[in-house]
């Protein structure tokens, strides 16, 4: 837990104790809302020289915007809103988190202590309800209550696995009177990461790997979360071992790099599917097995030996069973391997991979990824996606909405740092985009920000315009408009006999998107031509002072491939509509 610093005991206010709290986590942005719960909190706010509020359009703008803050900063994000549905708001944004193990700690208002239960007005069980979706929460009806419950979130928060911790506070709470000391000590029973890993299981798991014909580095957010990404990149350079990354991943490994074989999954690379299929020993760092990433899990690397390395226990041999678990932080799970495989290979040990390398290679030469233009003339979102990539290059963060667009951004950006991508995995939230670049670009401003959006996820959280226009944060969105929710009439043509039963938005006429971003005084622009992509994102890349919104009308037919169908196995993949590749392996 960062402490910016250590206040003497003082006569003051619950409220004013829960802001002079937050100064001494260090705590210099909030994105929230107020209302009459949270009220007494936002005067004290007013006074701090330390922390910045910015005033969201609506609470999942606050939960998503300190999201994208977290992404973007490796700190805790923060929201605040009131009780009742300002709580409720952010329910959405909290289970985001908890799904990517993204830090954050919100705060809510509730009613008065002696109204709790009754069905005030105003009122909702925000700890019953987010039970689920936190990973620890708190309700707090004493104001000398409220250091310790703050100092323990932000703690909680942003060690072991990150994720998001709920305090709640009662309005007479804050507007109690209270002697505000900070902690300096926390006592938390029970709550002890393993961040080393057992040296017994880290030998075992390098032996593993020299036996191994087919091993793959399959890795996960985890990477990212631990900074772990320079000892990934040592790991595969001392191994040769082939490394496929996942959508949460992306960013973790360079793409440029010969040994990344892409994202795996439902939407991965041929040759990242096919090495895991093939694989006989999978090295999994900081990555859950989760359902997009397996297929059917039944079918799923069938020839494999698992290796598994994760600061969470839960998650260890909860969809496949491990051969080697490794309970750990994974920069020190991945640091000590490097070191353990180092020693083997002093001894005179060796990989040997030619083989596999020959397979992997004709799978990367013979499938690319790639896609078709329209036959009509119509811009092809891919194409789109891929210049932004170029154009903006490698140092921006690239904050994703949810569907076709999300996978397009995932797989035509060229990520080569960690940390560039944002987006929602796990929950797969629509809405998200918007404000959590918002919040990327207040933890990072001397970064160029681009939301890629989808017409369908823009008009969820749009709002959130104003607040960066007033907030003077120039966020730039490439609208990906198809007039459709993308990925659904995807689905409906593939396996609905081209039934598009409430999937056509009508978003080439309503809104006029060039119209509503001017409205909320940002700078909006249109691009229907491919001959005239290059110099549309050149032109939102000039203007620096209010956000831009870029409507590129992409064809609406356009779909995402590979793709490997929904419940069915890996190695049904199809590169493309009614194709199949042909695998050439050994089984």
């Amino acid at each position: 837990m960062s402490t910016a610093q250590t206040p003497s005991p003082e006569t003051i206010s619950g409220a004013s104790s829960l802001v002079r709290s937050l100064e001494a986590a260090g705590v210099d942005t909030v994105f929230g809302i107020p209302g009459g719960a949270i009220l007494p909190a936002y005067d004290p706010l007013m006074d701090s020289t330390q922390v910045r509020h910015i005033l969201v359009r609506h609470e999942q703008g606050a939960g998503h915007a300190a999201a994208g803050y977290a992404y973007a900063t490796g700190r805790v994000g923060v929201c605040m809103a009131t009780s009742g549905p300002g709580a409720t708001n952010l329910v959405t944004p909290i289970a985001d988190a908890y799904m990517d193990s993204v830090p954050m700690v919100a705060i809510t208002g509730q009613v008065n202590s002696a109204a709790i239960g009754t069905d005030a007005f105003q009122e909702a069980d925000i700890r019953g309800i987010t039970m689920p979706v936190t990973k620890h929460n708190y309700l707090v009806t004493n104001a000398d209550d409220i250091p310790r419950a703050i100092a323990e979130a932000f703690h909680l928060a942003s060690t072991g696995r990150p994720g998001p911790v709920l305090v709640d506070i009662s309005k007479d709470a804050l507007q109690a009177q209270t002697t505000f000391t900070w902690p300096t000590r926390l006592d938390l029973p029970g709550y002890k990461p393993t961040t080393r890993p057992h040296t017994k299981q880290v030998r075992e798991a390098a032996r593993l790997m020299l036996d191994a014909r087919k091993p793959v580095l399959y890795v996960g957010g985890g990477i990212i979360r631990s900074g772990a990404s320079d000892e990934l990149f040592a790991l595969a350079e001392l191994t040769g071992i082939p490394v496929v990354t996942t959508l949460m991943a992306r960013g973790a490994f360079p793409d440029s790099h010969k040994q990344n074989l892409g994202m795996p999954g439902m939407h991965g690379t041929v040759a990242a599917v096919g090495a895991l299929q093939s694989s006989d020993l999978l090295i999994a760092l900081g990555t859950r097995f989760d359902d997009r990433v397996t297929g059917q899990l039944s079918t799923f690397a069938p020839h494999a030996k698992v290796i598994h390395a994760d600061i969470d226990p839960a998650e260890i041999s909860k969809n496949r069973r491990a051969d080697v678990p490794i309970v750990g932080d994974a920069k020190e799970v991945i640091a000590e391997l490097v070191s353990t495989v180092q020693a083997e290979l002093a001894a005179g040990r060796s990989f040997d991979l030619d083989g596999w390398w020959g397979e992997l290679d004709r799978w990367l030469d013979k499938y690319p990824l790639g896609y078709d233009l329209p036959d009509d003339g119509t811009l092809a979102p891919q194409y789109v996606i891929e210049r932004l990539g170029k154009i903006a290059g490698p140092d921006a963060l690239y904050v994703a909405g949810v569907g076709q667009h999300q996978m397009w951004a995932a797989q035509f950006v060229e990520y080569e740092k960690p940390g560039t991508w944002i987006n929602s995995g796990g929950l797969g939230t629509m809405g998200f985009a918007v404000p959590a670049a918002m919040g990327a670009q207040v933890g990072a401003p001397d970064k160029v920000v681009w939301a890629v959006d989808g017409d369908g996820c823009f008009q969820m959280t749009n709002q959130e315009l104003a607040t960066c226009t007033i907030n003077k944060i120039p966020i730039k969105v490439a609208l990906i408009n198809n007039g459709a929710l993308g990925m659904v009439r995807q689905w409906q043509t593939l396996f609905y006999s081209e039934r598009y039963s409430n999937t056509d938005l009508h978003s080439h006429d309503v809104p006029d998107f060039v119209m509503l971003a001017e409205a909320y005084g940002a700078v909006g622009l249109r691009c229907d031509s491919a001959a005239d992509v290059d110099a549309t994102i050149e032109k939102a890349m000039a203007i620096t002072d209010r956000p831009v919104v870029v409507d590129f009308r992409v064809h609406k037919d356009a779909m995402v491939w590979p793709m490997v169908a929904a419940g069915t196995s890996n190695s049904d993949i199809k590169h493309a509509r009614d194709m199949a590749p042909k695998w050439d392996r050994e089984d």
